[in-house]
């Protein structure tokens, strides 16, 4: 399989002199093109900043991260802003959806403002808003969607284009158990049926079990899933240790919203 992502003995400190903080400390990782993994680990353990890193949001890290054959530590901001356009969408905890538009306008969004269109991407919004259950809604107003319908927006946005990868940093953090099982669901078919490669961060077991392969970080090193240290923590155990710490306090939130 061709490998899509390669992280190699990436590090990432924050702050300075006395105050330096190590998130993440020479995690080397790879996701092969359609593979669909899951980083886990309890709050601060540096999953949203390697998710970060590998999608070129911070580009400040020791080590060497490729993404789709480009070493995009050496690379000119220009041709980064290019790479992330033509192979990457996002999708995050909080929607981001623009409220003074409606469902097809916060799809279509960077499409168009980067020179697409509209009648260039009818057909592919079409075809999005079928596989993501918004064609009845197509013209609705975020306020008047539940948070799921707000993710699949979000999704929808994220996937036109047809991306390479999907990049998702806690995708159903702000979703009931039911919504979370159904933009699960959807990450899974968009996966088999698109190819999509989807590489997501999730506090959560259950949302893990829904892709290919589980990655485990603790206090910013990888000690479960790949790796020389994986070897030594089975991923099964891992994965029990990294849910019983997973569910964060509000003090803990707090902290990883300045860590990761």
């Amino acid at each position: 399989m061709k490998k899509i992502i390669d992280v190699a003995g990436v590090s990432k400190t924050f702050g300075k002199g006395s105050n330096l903080n190590k998130v993440l400390d020479n995690c080397s990782l790879c996701v092969n093109e359609g593979e669909f993994v899951s980083l886990m680990g309890a709050s601060g353990s540096g999953k949203s900043t390697l998710l970060y890193l590998i999608g070129g949001l911070d580009r400040e890290f020791e080590g060497k991260i490729t993404l789709c054959g480009e070493d995009i530590g050496a690379i000119k901001d220009s041709k980064l802003s290019k790479l992330r356009l033509a192979n990457i969408g996002f999708v995050f905890q909080f929607y981001n959806l623009v409220m003074n538009l409606n469902v097809e306008d916060n799809i279509l969004l960077p499409m168009t403002v980067n020179g697409k269109k509209k009648s260039e991407l009818k057909k592919e919004l079409d075809e999005i808003l079928e596989i993501t259950g918004l064609k009845e809604k197509r013209k609705a107003m975020p306020a008047t969607l539940s948070g799921g319908q707000q993710q699949r927006v979000a999704i929808a946005r994220a996937i036109l284009g047809n991306p390479s990868i999907i990049l998702a940093d806690e995708p159903t953090g702000n979703l009931d158990s039911k919504s979370t099982a159904e933009i699960m669901e959807l990450f899974a078919r968009l996966n088999k049926e698109k190819g999509l490669t989807i590489l997501q961060v999730t506090h959560s077991e259950k949302c893990a079990g829904y892709g290919t392969r589980t990655i485990l970080l603790d206090s910013g090193k990888i000690v479960g899933g790949e790796g020389e240290e994986a070897q030594a923590a089975p991923a099964e155990e891992s994965v029990a240790q990294a849910e019983e710490t997973a569910a964060p306090s509000e003090a803990e939130k707090e902290t990883a919203e300045v860590t990761e």
